[in-house]
């Protein structure tokens, strides 16, 4: 695949095959924290809350530049922003 152009030249396969997936070892935060809430009553309110905890991981781990993880004012405007609602 690496001489036919398909993937990129200094690629490596890794060993342990649960470390390929960048994603899922991003999100494993949010899966610990649906999982209790796995009764979710319709996709809205499922998509909505799955947001909220998306948009608060973002916050901790410093991925806004705009809500800094000490400053509450910050992060209560850029949820706000983000959701349309009164924080």
């Amino acid at each position: 695949m690496k001489r036919a152009g398909e993937v990129w030249r200094f690629a490596k396969l890794r060993q342990v095959k649960i470390l390929n997936n960048i994603v899922e070892q991003d999100h494993r935060r949010i899966k610990r924290l649906v999982l209790p809430g796995l009764g979710f009553k319709s996709f809205a309110t499922a998509t909505q809350t799955i947001a909220g905890y998306e948009a608060m991981a973002m916050i901790r781990k410093g991925q806004v530049i705009d809500a800094p993880g000490n400053d509450m004012v910050a992060q209560r405007a850029f949820i706000a922003s983000l959701f349309g609602a009164a924080a």
